[in-house]
């Protein structure tokens, strides 16, 4: 069985790793791992994610996944071959010190792998720290385009801001001479969506603005008025955290959702009667969502997770699970042949195909459309098109490190 050792970090940092596991396209989940390493020493595994803070909800289904991936990839023992997996699990609270803090001090206690980074500050932090102590190191939800080909010890287990760019695109058709106006928060999560839409939309011939508001706001009325003078085509709302529910409330009551076409990303199930009447008058592209896609990994994650309804951070989780397993039954405890195991894979995610592309690591995926309906705790999503890892692909860049 997995030994998992949980260590809550509240004040000074702890570790930082999340695992991974896959299995082969052919392969068994029983086969053994091929790389060398001792065949009974555990295999070390630390996951820094936000447990506490302001993403805890996300590192929740993020940990969930996780759990679930790993028993579908290994077929229920929590073992690659004879090696029992051992997780170590790490709060980071979403602050970049103490992740860094939390993976260097995995790394001086022998952790080749690292996994987790909820927030996109955090992955952008930790990246360089796998690099130069060459461990492998697999973010998660943190959806900053920085960490695509940042190095090439530092993969992804969840999409990037290009891919929900290229989703919204989706919506308007033809941006050649139309107005897009990007609202988000002044962080890296918000300025990596910023990048991505004057990458993706202005790139296609539309003129791209921003209003950033810092992460500390509560007011929006004075961010709203911005917004309606500005008279866009499309508002790109980029935004994540508890304020939500307050800035859509606020955009809703000044009138901006009814003067303009509004996309965003669909958030967790959680939030959805936060929006309120404003559901129905928001275009959402989505990462994921409960039935947007039904295959073998969904179905064995659904009766995994508690309550049995999957949500916007579950695959994520449960990727990261199946990309360790197939680098320790590939790579065995060489940290390069995992990075080699796991360069241009394609495997059978929740969200379907997912291939790590070899160039740069990311991890091309499908990705949906989605339309809300209902009110409160009945609200409903159903996905009216799904784009294809091709059609979300993000440009490729050259490794930096």
């Amino acid at each position: 069985m997995t030994v998992r050792t949980t260590r809550r970090v509240l004040v000074t940092a702890a570790t930082l790793l999340v695992g991974a596991l896959a299995t082969t396209a052919c392969g068994s989940p029983q086969d053994t791992a091929n790389g060398g390493g001792d065949s009974a020493a555990p295999v070390k595994v630390g996951l820094v994610y936000s447990q506490s803070g302001a993403l805890a909800s996300y590192g929740k289904q993020y940990i969930e996944g996780f759990r679930a991936g790993l028993a579908y990839a290994t077929d229920g023992t929590n073992k690659i071959g004879d090696r029992t997996v051992e997780v170590t699990e790490v709060d980071d609270a979403g602050d970049p010190a103490k992740a860094v803090s939390a993976a260097k001090d995995l790394i001086g206690k022998g952790h080749k792998i690292l996994a987790g980074s909820t927030a996109s500050g955090v992955a952008l932090q930790v990246a360089p720290i796998a690099a130069q102590n060459k461990v492998l190191f697999i973010s998660g939800p943190a959806a900053t385009d920085g960490a695509t080909g940042v190095n090439k010890y530092t993969f992804r287990s969840g999409r990037q801001s290009y891919q929900d760019v290229l989703t919204a695109k989706s919506f308007i058709g033809d941006a050649a001479g139309k107005k897009v106006v990007v609202f988000a928060q002044d962080s890296a999560f918000g300025k990596s969506n910023e990048a991505a839409v004057k990458a993706v939309i202005g790139g296609a011939g539309a003129t791209v603005s921003s209003v950033l508001a810092p992460a500390s706001a509560t007011d929006f009325t004075p961010f709203a008025s911005q917004l309606t003078a500005a008279k866009p085509d499309l508002l790109f709302v980029a935004w994540a955290g508890t304020t939500a529910p307050a800035m859509w409330q606020t955009l809703d009551q000044q009138g901006v959702l009814s003067s303009t076409t509004v996309v965003t990303g669909l958030d967790i199930r959680a939030s959805w009667p936060t929006f309120g009447a404003a559901g129905t008058k928001i275009s959402f592209l989505s990462h994921f969502f409960d039935g947007a896609a039904d295959n073998p990994a969904a179905q064995a994650a659904k009766k995994a997770v508690p309550g049995g309804v999957l949500d916007l951070f579950h695959p994520d989780g449960f990727a990261a699970a199946q990309m360790i397993v197939r680098a320790v039954r590939e790579g065995g405890d060489d940290v390069d042949k995992m990075v080699t195991a796991l360069e241009g894979w394609s495997f059978d995610g929740i969200k379907g195909k997912m291939t790590v592309r070899a160039e740069d690591h990311a991890l091309l995926q499908p990705m949906f459309q989605a339309r809300l309906s209902g009110t409160g705790d009945a609200m409903k999503a159903e996905s009216p098109k799904v784009l294809t890892p091709d059609e979300t692909a993000p440009p490729a860049v050259a490794m930096r490190g």
